[in-house]
This record gives C-alpha cells, sequence and structure tokens, in this order.
C-alpha cells in the first residue's frame, strides 16, 4: 500500500500530524518507536497544556494516540533505518518497507553526537542497519555498538548469518546471545583506510570489517543527506515545509520552545500543508 502521508515520530507532533491528516481523509502510516516512549510521557504533571491542565504527560499522550487511532489512523513500531525520496518517499523501519506520497518527520530532538570515524566511513563499512547490510558481512568479524532496546537481537540476527559478531555497549545487555564477546566501554572511535578496520573502544583496537552503530533513532540529516539544517535543528517556513518538496517537519526537531502546545500547533501545520501539497500534485 502507497500511503498518503507518513509520519515519522509518535509523540505529540506526529500525533497531531495524524488527526489533522485525518480530518482531510488522507491516509496516514504514523512510524516510530511506542508513543509511551515519548519523553513526554515522563512528565508527572503539565500544566501549559491550553484548557487541560492537570494532565500527566502519559495522559495527553494517551488521548492524542486514541484521537489518532479512532480517526483511522495506522502504526508500525520500528526504528527507520533508511529513506529514499523518488516517486514519493521509501522507507524501512526493522524489516518493513513502506512507502508515501508526502512526509512530515516528528522524531524529536534527534540528541546524539557522532563518533569519530562514524560518518567518514557512513556507507565503507558503517551501518545503521544489521537487517539491510548483514549479508554484506557473513563469515567476516563485526563489531554491534549496542544503544537501542533492540540491538542484541540485531547482533543475534547477525550471528545467525554467520557474521563474527562483538558487542559493545556500557553494560552487558539482556538478550544477547551467551556466546557474542562483549566488551565494555564508552569511548569509541571508528578506524579504517578506504574501508573500516576496526574499531577504538577505550583505546583498545578491535578488528573488524563492519561497524554497526544500533541507536533508539537515526538522525533525519542521515535519513535525507539533502536536508538543510540551521545549528542542529530541521529548517522550516511557516507553513513548516523543508527544502525538500514534499517533506515537512514539526515538534522539537524546528527548534523551541519544547513545549507540548507548540508540537501540537506545528503537527496540524504541516499535516496540512502536506495535503495541500498532495491535492497540488496528485
Amino acid at each position: 500500500m502507497i500511503y498518503d502521508i507518513l509520519i515519522l515520530g509518535s509523540g505529540p507532533a506526529g500525533l497531531a500530524a495524524a488527526i489533522a491528516a485525518r480530518g482531510r481523509d488522507k491516509s496516514v502510516l504514523v512510524i516510530g518507536n511506542p508513543w509511551q516512549d515519548s519523553p513526554l510521557a515522563r512528565a508527572e504533571r503539565v500544566d501549559n497544556y491550553p484548557g487541560l491542565p492537570g494532565r500527566t504527560g502519559l495522559e495527553l499522550l494517551e488521548e492524542l494516540f486514541r484521537h489518532a487511532q479512532a480517526l483511522g489512523t495506522e502504526f508500525a513500531v520500528g526504528r527507520v533505518l533508511s529513506l529514499l525520496a523518488w516517486n514519493g518517499f521509501s522507507l524501512t523501519a526493522g524489516s518493513q518497507a513502506y512507502q508515501g506520497k508526502a512526509l512530515v518527520l516528528a522524531p524529536g530532538v534527534v540528541r546524539q553526537a557522532k563518533y569519530p570515524g562514524e560518518a567518514e566511513y557512513l556507507g565503507r563499512g558503517v551501518s545503521y542497519c544489521a537487517t539491510c547490510d548483514g549479508m554484506l558481512y557473513r563469515n567476516r568479524p563485526v563489531t554491534v555498538v549496542g544503544l537501542a532496546p533492540d540491538a542484541p537481537q540485531e547482533a543475534n540476527y547477525l550471528k545467525n548469518l554467520g557474521c563474527q559478531v562483538v558487542y559493545v555497549s556500557p553494560l552487558r545487555p539482556d538478550g544477547l546471545d551467551g556466546d557474542i564477546p562483549c566488551v565494555q566501554a564508552g569511548k569509541l572511535a571508528v578506524k579504517g583506510e578506504q574501508t573500516v578496520t576496526g574499531l577504538e573502544a577505550d583505546g583498545a583496537l578491535l578488528p573488524c570489517a563492519g561497524v554497526f552503530i544500533l541507536r533508539r533513532a537515526v538522525a533525519p540529516t542521515d535519513l535525507l543527506p539533502a536536508l538543510e539544517m540551521e545549528e542542529g535543528l530541521i529548517r522550516v517556513d511557516r507553513r513548516m515545509a523543508t527544502n525538500i518538496p514534499g517533506v515537512f517537519a514539526a515538534g522539537d526537531c524546528t527548534g523551541g520552545p519544547l513545549q507540548v502546545s507548540k508540537a501540537v500547533g506545528e503537527g496540524h501545520v504541516a499535516a496540512l500543508s502536506a495535503c495541500e501539497y498532495l491535492d497540488a500534485n496528485p
């Protein structure tokens, strides 16, 4: 199925965008972590959301989710790993692929500093997707930098493919195959020549042909390198349109104030702008 609008992010901006788009009778798929994982869900009390003071963040999110769900929004839980902007938008989340005609980015603030060498060797040994690239490293040594809840499962998958896996993380996680060695380290750097040759972990070199860096989310610019940024934030106009036709952004990823009402308002505007884009480009 090709959706009218794909929404990346299940926080208040993404859910508000879904509600607005369904109000215009557009088919919508929201992709992201479970909505319960949104930073807002940890707020014990929200007093500045107009008309609904004193709610917990979890209560506000649940009402937004149920509203979007009741209108027919579809949901897919997963970490978006790759995105192709051609003849619409095609993306992968886990092992699933999805297509849409317009895209709303609402990932929140993706706070992740890159490791030395990570950007330099992206596509030349550095990968963010074990499912996508694992077969390229069959019978070869790889390291998995586990920064996401599903990282142990991805490491197990690579081992089952025949990769020689070393897992790197501050602590050994639950769910990791007992045969996979775990190196506890925090200071990391990717090393290589033409391609990756190893991962330096707290000063010790782990020789490998590939480094899989598995974070909770992939930064928007890693998915869309042509996306214009300004001081680490997605640049948008008053319609919440980015520099890429058909791509809109809303919420914390566009800047402050980092408040629910701002995220919801921008999500609504972004969705309506996406609907206008689709109507003008049938």
